[in-house]
């Protein structure tokens, strides 16, 4: 049997990030993680772009745009959705979270679902780079291995 596994090494590719500016300070510490991940795995920071966009939910529509350019090899998508008092928590991870494996299954690229989605703030935080990690350097990790299994299969 042969055998195929995505690589981590990033030298050579260019990514992008795509982020909320809603729940920044959260969403920034994100950001820090995932060009952690990205530089450690030998990517120059001039192939790294960040797009900053309004809010978790405009993450699908920026993502397939700047997939769609055709110039990375990976797209990862970085925000924190936090439970409230309404059911707008509900909407919008749910369809963040469609939107994104849509744009992914659709154009063929790994966009990779780095959206935090917690009850409490003291949840998000520690996703953003204490006790349970930081989910963007996951998210980053995600990309890499996945843009280098693309290049595999693609030959």
């Amino acid at each position: 049997m042969k055998k195929y596994e995505g690589k981590l090494i990033a030298k050579g590719k260019k990514f992008a990030i795509v982020a909320s500016r809603f729940n920044e300070f959260i969403v920034s510490k994100l950001i820090e993680g995932a060009e952690d991940a990205f530089v450690r795995h030998g990517l120059d920071k001039d192939d790294l772009d960040l797009y900053w966009v309004p809010g978790a939910f405009e993450i699908p529509l920026f993502a397939e745009m700047v997939a769609d350019k055709g110039i990375y090899d990976g797209v990862v998508c970085l925000g924190a959705v936090i439970r409230g008092d309404t059911s707008h928590y509900e909407l919008v991870s749910t369809e963040v979270a469609k939107g994104i494996a849509t744009v992914s299954l659709k154009l063929k690229t790994p966009v990779i679902f780095g959206v935090v989605t917690t009850d409490t703030i003291d949840q998000a935080v520690q996703r953003a780079g204490t006790k349970a990690g930081n989910k963007g350097f996951d998210a980053a990790m995600s990309a890499i291995e996945s843009a280098n299994l693309m290049d595999q299969i693609k030959g």
